[in-house]
């Protein structure tokens, strides 16, 4: 498990990853804003949160659970990151932002499109003033079309995107996936667009707009079920845990719970015959991929009976010893405590100035020379104001003026 110090300075220089270099203002809150600006902070990106000074991101409210005054959730997506409390409704906050902004490389927001041009924050207003300045716009349905303003949740996505009515056992309900993929699908994608558009900025010097959409995202990972459905016209349909076009490929129940199976080519099969019934081997009618789709639900009924016969510990070590892909189905404790979760990190500890120790999912991609890693833990709220309007030339006389007019 990695330990991180989680009292160490604001903003460690030096060995702070590929993106030490960029400044990241980040106008979001809740999921695809704060994860997309998560996983610039994790390469080194210097980070600002700006939050309401009257509770901030809203997500520091969803609980319980809470671990001191933080939630769970919010702890999950901020850490490496600072928080400037200021008001936006107020002009002087909007000055504020501005001197900020005029030293930034990045402005992530997540607002209803159109939000940001009432406050004078807009796109075309921000490329205007400062042309270098990458601005990201992150929306349920994007910054046009006739759905652009409409409110947008994870779980309206997940169903308008087609990924619900993939999703589910055969003939039963739609089923959400478990986390807000929509909203995280959408967070990575607005951070690859950063990426882009910052490479695109060294060779023109200009900043652009980054659109990234709940609903784009969500069309975009239909992938194959898409190209099923463009080649034939037929609907995927749901199929619980198996694949549409590869067969055995999906969890099947054991004595005692369930292993899932992948048998991805025909020297697979041949293998998983030979543990599971050699008499499958010799039957013409699943002699190819192609024939056991057809004859889909006698051989998986056939092979649910051969599998319940049996504890999952005991199919796992007879079809590893054969070569054939499977593994377990685990819950959240089994996975953090699983080998190889925790031989890359993906298990780490930090210390919070009010929740104690807390606990982080370690970084999933691994740079091999310059590496990102957890540097500080999730502020509290405008916890780093102060600092920040100091080094933006704000005097104390003022910041306590400012405070004292609730601007921050």
């Amino acid at each position: 498990m990695t330990q991180i110090d989680g009292n160490a300075g604001t903003r460690e220089r030096g060995n702070a990853g590929p993106l030490e270099d960029l400044l990241v203002v980040d106008l979001t809150r809740a999921l695809a804003g704060p994860f997309c600006t998560l996983m610039l902070s994790d390469f080194g990106a210097r980070v600002i949160k700006v939050e309401t000074p009257d509770g901030g991101d809203d997500t520091r409210g969803w609980g319980p659970p809470f671990l001191g005054k933080e939630s769970a959730y919010f702890l999950s997506v901020n850490r490496n990151k600072e928080s400037l409390a200021l008001n936006l409704k107020d002009a002087r906050g909007v000055t504020i932002l501005r001197r900020l902004l005029a030293r930034a490389d990045v402005l992530v927001e997540n607002y209803r499109p159109g939000t940001m041009d009432r406050f004078g924050l807009g796109y075309q207003a921000m490329h205007t003033e400062f042309p270098r300045l990458v601005y990201v716009s992150i929306s349920g349905f994007g910054q046009d079309g006739p759905f652009r303003e409409r409110t947008a949740y994870d779980l309206i996505l997940q169903g308008l995107g087609g990924l619900m009515g993939i999703t589910g056992e055969e003939g039963g309900p739609p089923v959400k996936v478990g986390v807000a993929i929509g909203d995280i699908c959408a967070g990575m994608y607005a951070a690859f667009g950063v990426l882009a558009a910052l490479r695109v900025r060294e060779r023109t010097g200009h900043g652009q707009l980054v659109d990234a959409a709940l609903l784009d995202g969500q069309i975009s990972w239909l992938t194959y079920n898409a190209g099923i459905y463009f080649a034939t016209g037929d609907e995927p349909g749901r199929l619980g845990s198996a694949h549409p076009t590869i067969v055995p490929y999906q969890a099947f129940r054991t004595k005692d719970g369930f292993i899932n199976v992948a048998v991805g080519s025909e020297a697979i099969w041949r293998r998983f015959c030979e543990i599971v019934d050699p008499a499958l081997a010799e039957d013409a009618q699943y002699a190819t991929n192609r024939d056991r789709v057809a004859h889909r639900q006698v051989l998986v009924g056939h092979l649910q009976r051969i599998f319940e016969a049996r504890p999952t510990s005991a199919w796992a070590k007879a079809l590893d010893e054969a070569g054939v892909p499977n593994g377990p189905i685990l819950s959240l404790a089994e996975v953090f405590a699983h080998p190889q979760v925790r031989h890359r990190r993906m298990l780490a500890e930090m210390n919070h100035p009010t929740a104690g120790r807390i606990k982080q999912t370690g970084l999933p991609i691994k740079l091999s020379d310059t590496p990102g890693r957890l540097r500080t833990p999730p502020p509290t709220l405008g916890q780093h104001t102060d600092a920040i309007l100091r080094e933006l030339g704000i005097s104390d006389a003022d910041i306590k003026e400012l405070r004292r007019e609730k601007v921050i």
